[in-house]
């Protein structure tokens, strides 16, 4: 595997302990629309804090480019952390989960379109093997009987969609803007867009504790900004098909964490998802394709 899948694997497992600060903040009484804010916010500034250490013209982006950070922002990050929130009110937290990974199939798609990568029978079988994974993984399995309501369908396939954008609009911005740049305007555009209906400014008395300031510290690096660098960097070199299907060893992570950090039951099928999500990530990868695209990167 080389480094650009590391990246974005590496991206994709930090993604994946997102849980243990989202237990925690919400123990601690945020909801979770004010969770995804302080997200944003507090991402938003770390990333301010490096860009203007190491090349403060890094922030200054033309105004006419301003629809990719829209594009990475509010019609991804803002529009996939509501769709989810939703779905889960709506529906089971797994049948949500399973909703949110079809998120590479949307990329598969959209990437034919906007990059013209082509829909190979490696990617069509890396994708069936990841979403079968998945389902293993969270325990959605067909033998299994959950409600879902068409409010709860649609919002959950919009978070799929909502997650699979910021591998289309970042691709297209990384071909004329750094990666700190990208990520930067990325939550500080989600983070004030979602500020007005999040009701945070009513929760402000719960930010007076040291131990609550450090997990949306934690939240807003780990998780967040580290995550979001790495897989941006990776993203620059990988189509984003391929990307998305890489990047859903995030449920597996998930998954561990909960095992080793909060006891959570680890069973056969879960472990069976496990490795079947690895081996997509190893099947997508393509030598001979990967050499075309950093050619094609090179020329550009």
């Amino acid at each position: 595997m080389k480094w650009p899948y590391l990246c974005i694997a590496g991206g994709a497992a930090l993604w994946g302990t997102i849980g243990i600060f989202i237990k925690e903040l919400s123990y601690i009484g945020f909801t979770p629309i004010q969770i995804v804010v302080l997200r944003a916010l507090s991402a938003s500034l770390v990333f301010i804090m490096i860009t203007c250490s190491s090349n403060h013209s890094l922030l200054r982006i033309k105004l006419k480019d301003s629809h990719y950070f829209i594009g990475t922002g509010l019609l991804s990050i803002a529009f996939f952390n509501w769709c989810y929130f939703k779905a889960m009110e709506e529906m089971s937290l797994s049948a949500a989960a399973v909703l949110l990974y079809t998120a590479p199939a949307f990329v598969l798609i959209l990437s034919r379109f906007f990059f013209r990568d082509l829909i190979t029978a490696k990617k069509v079988t890396a994708l069936a093997i990841t979403f079968l994974g998945c389902l293993f993984v969270v325990g959605y399995l067909p033998a299994a009987h959950a409600g879902v309501s068409l409010i709860g369908l649609f919002t959950g396939l919009g978070a799929g969609l909502g997650y699979s954008l910021y591998s289309i609009f970042g691709k297209a911005a990384s071909v004329k803007y750094h990666t700190l740049t990208i990520t930067t305007y990325t939550f500080l555009f989600a983070g004030l867009a979602l500020f007005p209906v999040s009701g945070l400014s009513a929760s402000f008395h719960l930010l007076g504790n040291g131990q609550t300031l450090l997990y949306i510290a934690g939240l807003g690096i780990f998780p967040t900004v580290l995550a979001y660098l790495l897989y941006t960097v990776g993203l620059r070199h990988v189509e984003p098909s391929r990307a998305a299907i890489v990047s859903t060893i995030e449920p597996v992570v998930a998954t561990l964490t909960g095992l080793f950090l909060f006891q959570e039951a680890l069973t056969v099928w879960q472990t069976a998802g496990i490795l079947l999500v690895i081996s997509a990530a190893v099947v997508v990868q393509d030598k001979k394709t990967r050499e075309t695209l950093q050619k094609k990167i090179s020329a550009s």
